[in-house]
């Protein structure tokens, strides 16, 4: 896939579209850098939906690895030319299944979450195996995927907000706690000294 080719989908010009293929592009590009542990370099995220699924996918690998054994081992026999359409039956099977042409049940974001972190499991074994050439490939297969059978869903849910909201970064309790406590000793602090101004002036 030439240069070209690939950036079609990264230059749509429907804004919710072209983020199916931000994600796409740096989902796979990150994994295939090793994540945040990899040590090579792969940049920040190219937008928060990709920073959410940067972290959300690393969540899932960490707590749920027993998910991705199932995978890895129906990647076995991948060439070059199956890599995508195997991918392709697989999301078709398990995440998105269709009769008709129709999408069969509801979006969920844990779906959609599903899609790219088994691409990118994909495209981790592919470069494993010395099929790098692989992956521009499947970083724009991916998004088009996206594009065709979840961008309408996404679209009806108001865009790609419920994303970030369900799997971005928040803060933690200790953090709110903390926040809130230097709040407070910031508003303490500068009471009292408009105090002691106040009475010195009087």
């Amino acid at each position: 896939m030439s240069p070209a080719e690939v950036s079609v989908g990264l230059n749509n010009p429907d804004p919710l579209v072209r983020e199916a293929y931000v994600m796409a592009h740096d989902y796979i590009a990150y994994v295939a850098a090793g994540g945040p542990d990899g040590g090579r370099a792969v940049g920040a995220p190219q937008s928060r939906c990709a920073a959410a699924l940067r972290l959300a996918g690393d969540e899932l690998l960490l707590h749920f690895p027993i998910f991705f054994r199932r995978w890895s081992r129906l990647f076995r026999d991948v060439s070059e030319t199956t890599a995508w359409p195997l991918l392709m039956s697989m999301l078709d099977q398990h995440f998105f299944p269709s009769v008709g042409g129709r999408q069969r049940r509801e979006l969920a974001w844990s779906a959609v979450l599903s899609v790219y972190v088994v691409a990118g499991q994909m495209a981790l074994h592919c470069q494993e195996r010395g099929m790098q050439g692989v992956l521009p490939q499947l970083q724009e297969s991916v998004g088009a995927y996206v594009e065709r059978v979840i961008c309408p869903g996404i679209r009806d849910k108001g865009g790609w907000g419920g994303f970030v909201t369900r799997f971005g970064p928040k803060a933690d309790l200790e953090s709110q706690v903390q926040s809130a406590c230097c709040r407070t000793l910031l508003l303490l602090a500068t009471s009292i000294l408009c105090y002691f101004l106040w009475k010195r002036i009087t």
